[in-house]
């Protein structure tokens, strides 16, 4: 999902999107001098080896922020479809994702991925190709479930509502849920974070008024958020597992939803009527490739070896980049509501990347032979 504001046309496609957020260090370690709280997390350093997770987690924040960034950029770009064509944003959906595994598919075919040499095999009773279709059947349909959630949601409740229930239930359920299944719990620091990052996110898209709540469309944004929430917390699972390629999961997850999409499209109209054919097609292609191809490549790399509660406050970026794009390309006014939610949510993510990497270098400290 992409946000730009509420007066930019919802994209489609989502970011993980983009939803929410948590949390805190990387592992089960004491607080350190700034108040990281010990509580913040208790991942087993027998669960996720420091010679998988030190060199990983600075990388995997990284690319978070990258993907959470070029994801705000998608709703610009579908803006300017809308503009000059009558696509739907189910069809847009479609070919965003049926581009990005074309483009996806292509670079793996001319650069073969190469075995990272942190790495671990994956172990249990299933076979590494079993793991691997199931990996990626159940990201497509996550994917799939979270952005047509979220697009019933914004036409029934509207784009602000549907937004801000969408992202800040995602955090929510997945602190619940990596504390129940990952034993990653959300510490007093994590949960200031979460709690500025969601009025961040209210201030930002509820701020300008006139929005309208309807049940129905809160429930398919919960539906949604509960897809995000599964795709991330499952992602994570997998890469403390082990073995899990994650590009490969991207490329082939991209495929399954664009053949659910399909026919959702078709009874949409899949190819646009329009009088700008060259401009259209350059925004389909900057979606398909950027806030799609590169962005979620980056996600799930990144979701495998960063917590979870974590993931989920980052690409909260996407809101935040979405509104700088608004107001800086689109002409839309800058507002004290801009302002206050996005410092608001930059804190929050500038703290959560802090107390991550200071987490897995005491992790490290205290696993380290005497």
């Amino acid at each position: 999902m992409s946000y730009t504001s509420s007066n930019t046309s919802h994209n489609a496609c989502g970011s993980p999107h983009n939803a929410s957020g948590t949390s805190h260090n990387a592992s089960g370690t004491s607080a350190d001098a700034s108040g990281t709280s010990a509580d913040a997390c208790e991942t087993s350093t027998s669960t996720v080896p420091n010679a998988v997770l030190g060199p990983s987690v600075g990388r995997g924040l990284f690319y978070l922020i990258v993907a959470g960034t070029a994801w705000g950029t998608a709703g610009a770009a579908a803006a300017f479809v809308f503009r000059d064509s009558d696509m739907g944003p189910v069809s847009l959906s479609f070919w965003r994702c049926a581009g990005g595994f074309v483009l996806l598919l292509a670079a793996r075919l001319v650069r073969p991925r190469r075995v990272s040499p942190y790495e671990r095999p994956a172990t249990g009773p299933l076979s590494p190709r079993t793991r691997r279709i199931r990996r990626i059947v159940v990201t497509g349909v996550a994917l799939t479930v979270f952005q047509t959630a979220y697009f019933a949601a914004v036409q029934s409740t509207g784009l602000a509502v549907g937004t801000v229930v969408t992202m800040g239930a995602g955090p929510v359920l997945i602190a619940l849920g990596a504390r129940l299944t990952l034993g990653e719990r959300l510490g007093r620091g994590g949960a200031v974070a979460v709690v500025g990052a969601l009025a961040g996110l209210a201030v930002l898209v509820l701020g300008g008024g006139d929005a309208a709540v309807r049940p129905t469309g809160v429930l398919w944004a919960l539906c949604s958020a509960a897809a995000y929430a599964a795709m991330t917390l499952l992602t994570r699972l997998w890469g403390r597992a082990g073995g899990a390629d994650s590009s490969g999961t991207t490329v082939w997850s991209f495929a399954v939803v664009a053949l659910c999409l399909l026919p959702l499209a078709v009874a949409e109209g899949l190819v646009p009527h329009t009088a700008e054919p060259a401009h259209v097609a350059g925004h389909l292609l900057y979606i398909a490739a950027v806030p799609t191809a590169v962005a979620y490549t980056l996600y799930f790399a990144g979701a495998a070896v960063v917590r979870s509660a974590t993931v989920s406050v980052i690409t909260l970026l996407e809101p935040v980049s979405a509104a700088v794009i608004a107001v800086a390309l689109l002409g839309e006014a800058l507002t004290v509501a801009t302002v206050a939610g996005t410092v608001l949510m930059l804190a929050a993510v500038t703290g959560l990347a802090v107390a991550e990497t200071r987490g897995v270098v005491a992790a490290r400290r205290a696993a380290a032979p005497l």
